[in-house]
């Protein structure tokens, strides 16, 4: 249904439409949860999380158990390795762009950032190895699948030498990955956390991108005795992380459920993202883009003489949203920005497109 011109369309929210979120699968997996898991969902766990669904994650990714452990969503575990690893002017390394709640993690945590750009294929190695020479940074944050918000994936190539540098520089290498599963072509390449023989890498990714954003359930893996530490920390901060919704999603990817639903989100989400990627071709041919081969996210770079920071107050007032390219930088992206077409159901791209084409031509 097209909406009319009063209602907005948002490509700013990186969270799906509720028409692909599976609330009866969820439904079932609660019941099923109540009924023969209730005692550990309903109880207070340990800082490892769902014992279940740590040896469910560890034959995922063909670790031993003792390697993972869950946390109440990916992003929560990403501020436990900040908080734990990094101190006030410790060197970090950043994608540009990057995820803008990494920024303003590590900014809390008093970090020196040390910027990496982006190119179609990932992260520049070139540049962390330029700024290794510095210095060994403390960590270095990547996201390798459907870059948020970048789009793009990081080649096999660049992830073994990433885990190469981190081996041979003594970094932690933070492999944030909530995308992985969702891939429209084929299957993600293998994961830095599979190439590492140093134990550098710790790796996190979530369910809020497979299941919903609301059940907050993701997780780590990584060293036994990295990941213990982390437990005991995680312990001390909140007992334990949110059993029951961590029993529900066990409940989902022990039944096949999760696999379905996983199969039907993509299906959907290719759909948007080649409207999206046809409505710009068409409305807006100047802009450039990398097209992204699953996820949630497609980065637009506009011409040098547009602020998008400009362009989102117009595209306001014609009923669409985005977000704005300096968001995600520490320095620049006046011309960038992010579209999400998780958020935009396929046939309401289009005019959402037009409408950013519009608030574009009025600052003309």
């Amino acid at each position: 249904m097209t909406p009319t011109a009063t209602e907005t369309i948002s490509f700013a929210r990186g969270a799906p439409s509720p028409d692909i979120i599976p609330a009866e699968a969820v439904r079932e997996a609660a019941a099923r949860a109540l009924e023969s898991d209730w005692e550990r969902a309903l109880s207070y766990g340990t800082g490892k999380g769902h014992p279940g669904l740590c040896e469910w994650v560890a034959d995922l990714h063909g670790v031993d158990p003792s390697q993972v452990m869950i946390t109440n969503g990916s992003m929560e575990g990403a501020a436990l390795i900040f908080r734990t690893y990094v101190e006030p002017g410790d060197r970090v390394v950043v994608e540009q762009p990057t995820y803008d709640r990494t920024l303003l993690l590590l900014n809390r945590a008093g970090a020196e950032l040390v910027p990496a750009p982006l190119e179609a294929d990932g992260v520049d190695v070139d540049a962390i190895a330029a700024a290794c020479a510095d210095g060994a940074p403390k960590l270095a944050h990547v996201i390798p699948n459907f870059h948020n918000p970048a789009g793009c994936t990081l080649s096999s190539e660049k992830r073994r030498r990433l885990v190469e540098l981190a081996s041979e520089h003594g970094f932690t290498l933070f492999e944030d990955d909530p995308y992985r599963l969702v891939c429209f072509e084929g299957k993600a390449g293998d994961t830095m956390l599979d190439m590492d023989e140093a134990e550098r890498v710790l790796h996190a990714s979530s369910f809020s991108k497979t299941v919903s954003p609301g059940v907050r359930v993701g997780y780590l893996v990584g060293p036994a005795e990295e990941i213990a530490m982390l437990s005991k920390r995680a312990s001390e901060n909140y007992i334990s992380p949110n059993m029951l919704a961590e029993s529900v999603v066990w409940e989902l990817c022990t039944s096949g459920a999760l696999e379905k639903n996983i199969e039907a989100v993509n299906k959907a989400l290719a759909e948007r993202r080649d409207a999206l990627v046809t409505a710009l071709e068409e409305k807006i041919p100047e802009a450039e883009f990398v097209v992204p081969g699953g996820g949630y996210f497609l980065w637009l770079a506009l011409n040098d003489d547009v602020d998008t920071t400009e362009l989102l107050a117009k595209a306001k007032d014609e009923g669409v949203a985005f977000v704005a390219g300096p968001d995600f930088m520490i320095d620049g992206g006046s011309n960038e920005l992010r579209l999400s077409f998780a958020s935009v159901p396929a046939d309401q791209v289009a005019e959402g497109v037009e409408r950013i084409a519009r608030a574009l031509s009025s600052l003309r």
